[in-house]
């Protein structure tokens, strides 16, 4: 067989480039350390080692999360331990306030002062953020203020009722915060209770505002109870001489109080409940009635043959009959608002009343309705139409020209078995802020400082069980962590028996590599160099 020079080169080239490979391969793998250096080299142990680094991420960011909890919680117990500590010290001062027999109304105006100051710093630990700028007591709403207070001695909450929370291992999530609303608006009260607030649509600008209000009255307050009221305040025109005014419904729409004049400096007592309304509420505009004039009137005897027409405001109709002469404007009017019967059987006696059911007036010039409301008078006949001098046949007459009161500013009072405890001391430092030096007003704050007092207590409770949960919670983040070192540790010697390289192995095979390498080399100069010219 004849082999080429080109043959002899190309073999020695893959000889040595493969040795060569060989020997850099196992210099790498002992500089590294690793025995895998790609998913070539074992395709099993490649898959193993590529979940077991996945795990050990997850495990290294479990951790992180730990830290990361473990800071929310903490700073979460420290505010709770302040709020906890600031709730006694209001008790210690409800005690005192209730020595209504001793203390004067000044003594109280410092009583009182020291419960906003207290008010203050309650409102403060309320929207406490954590290491990451995030409110812990607005749920899922961490990036705004949960708390915030209007001039009346109103609060509002603005977080929702979730609980951020954060993985701390495979199977564990734990929250890292609480709802405000939990935590101190929704308080079981001792006694039936409310809160008072303004309609988000209300216009005045500046805003009017609603006091927290009070209940004097406990009696008159629980036979009301559940039910709740609204106060709209009515164009000053709809009293004579016109004055700011409103009316008070329950909400079931019933009116408990119609159009009574306001005075800011004077309380709203009603149902039990004493509450005040400030600033200056929009008013809305005043109903402009609608009308319907009457025509030329014409004479007709309908005494010899009644005849009905029917007339509708909104979606009530009424139907009314004409059983007399009518010769002019005023028996047409007549006749609209009669209480007898001229023809016997004819029911013309109901008239009135049917137009008081409509809220429609009849005099000589024609028909109104005040509220604004448009009314149409229709289902008449050919008489009916000379009567009222305009057309009733069919669908008749409308009026045009009536418009719809715009109601003012509203504030409600709703029913609640919760009292917040912000609420529970603005109602208490509020009391003693108006009480007078008599044996009656000193009475209702005695009733005042024994429902604090209850209430300070269930919120007291409240906080402390959410601070036996915090607590729960940081033991779950210690225990999560020593789970998550243990499972880091065994995950490390299971990648470490697949992964690293035995040194002793490696270093012996580059040994045997390299004088292969070796041996190729030099087998490759001696065989080039062979040649028949060398035996001639």
């Amino acid at each position: 067989m004849r082999v080429s020079t080109s043959q002899i080169y190309n073999i020695a080239d893959v000889g040595m480039r493969n040795a060569q490979s060989a020997v850099n391969k196992t210099s790498e793998q002992i500089s590294t350390g690793k025995r895998v250096l790609s998913p070539a080299d074992d395709p099993v142990a490649a898959t193993s080692i590529l979940r077991l680094n996945q795990e050990l991420g997850r495990l290294e960011q479990y951790d992180k999360n730990i830290n990361a909890a473990e800071n929310a919680l903490e700073q979460e117990e420290v505010a709770l331990d302040s709020i906890v500590n600031l709730v006694q010290r209001m008790k210690e001062l409800g005690v005192r306030a209730g020595n209504t027999g001793v203390l004067t109304p000044e003594d109280y105006q410092s009583i009182a002062a020291e419960v906003d100051t207290r008010i203050e710093e309650l409102m403060n630990l309320q929207n406490t953020r954590n290491s990451s700028g995030q409110y812990i007591f607005a749920g899922h709403q961490g990036d705004k203020a949960p708390f915030s207070a209007d001039g009346g001695g109103n609060f509002s909450y603005h977080g929702d009722e979730g609980q951020m929370r954060i993985q701390v291992s495979n199977s564990v999530n734990v929250p890292v915060g609480d709802s405000g609303k939990r935590l101190f608006v929704d308080i079981p009260s001792g006694h039936n209770t409310f809160n008072t607030r303004a309609s988000s649509a209300n216009q005045a600008n500046p805003p009017a505002e609603i006091s927290v209000g009070e209940i004097v009255d406990q009696e008159a307050y629980d036979e009301f109870y559940p039910g709740d009221m609204k106060i709209t305040f009515n164009a000053p025109e709809t009293l004579t001489p016109p004055r700011a005014n409103y009316t008070i419904t329950d909400d079931k729409g019933r009116v408990l109080v119609a159009n009574e004049p306001h005075d800011q400096s004077d309380p709203i007592e009603i149902n039990g409940v004493r509450f005040q309304v400030t600033g200056q509420p929009y008013a809305g505009e005043a109903a402009t009635p609608a009308t319907l004039d009457f025509g030329a009137v014409g004479a007709v005897d309908f005494s010899t043959s009644p005849e009905t027409v029917t007339l509708t405001v909104g979606t009530r109709s009424e139907t009314l009959l004409l059983d007399r002469p009518v010769n002019n404007a005023a028996d047409l009017a007549a006749a609209l608002n009669s209480t007898t019967e001229t023809v016997g059987g004819s029911g013309a006696d109901r008239n009135a009343d049917k137009l008081a059911n409509l809220g429609i007036t009849a005099d000589g010039t024609g028909l109104s309705v005040t509220n604004g409301q448009n009314l149409t008078v229709r289902n008449g006949t050919a008489n009916t139409d000379t009567a009222f001098g305009f057309a009733t046949q069919n669908e008749g007459s409308t009026s045009t020209d009536g418009e719809l009161a715009e109601p003012g500013d509203s504030f409600h009072i709703e029913s609640s078995n919760k009292q917040g405890l912000l609420t529970t001391l603005s109602r208490l430092s509020e009391a003693m802020r108006n009480v007078e030096a008599n044996p009656e007003s000193k009475a209702e704050l005695g009733d005042v400082v024994a429902k604090t007092l209850t209430n300070l207590d269930n919120a007291l409770t409240n906080v402390i069980s959410v601070q036996g949960e915090v607590g729960a919670r940081l033991n779950t983040l210690e225990t999560s962590r020593d789970l998550n070192a243990d499972t880091k540790l065994y995950s490390e010697e299971v990648l470490s028996d697949i992964e690293n390289l035995d040194y002793a192995e490696a270093s012996t095979r580059l040994q045997m590599q390299s004088m292969v390498l070796s041996a190729a080399q030099q087998s490759f100069v001696k065989v080039s160099g062979l040649s028949l010219f060398n035996y001639l």
